[in-house]
């Protein structure tokens, strides 16, 4: 099952790519983009992001 995030996740999730983007990182999908945070934003709607978030209680 698919993990679902809440707001501050999913903001949190996109800028930490944005910013392993903007320094290099490969990205995950083709994407015409050349802004960092709209290229993590295609790839968090592909979901293929290896991101995982710990919930306190989970």
């Amino acid at each position: 099952m698919k993990q679902r995030y809440n707001r501050y996740e999913k903001a949190r999730i996109l800028g930490a790519r944005a910013l392993q983007v903007s320094y290099g990182a490969p990205v995950l999908i083709d994407s015409e983009q050349s802004e960092p945070i709209l290229i993590a934003a295609e790839e968090y709607d592909a979901g293929v992001l290896p991101f995982t978030v710990k919930r306190e209680g989970n």
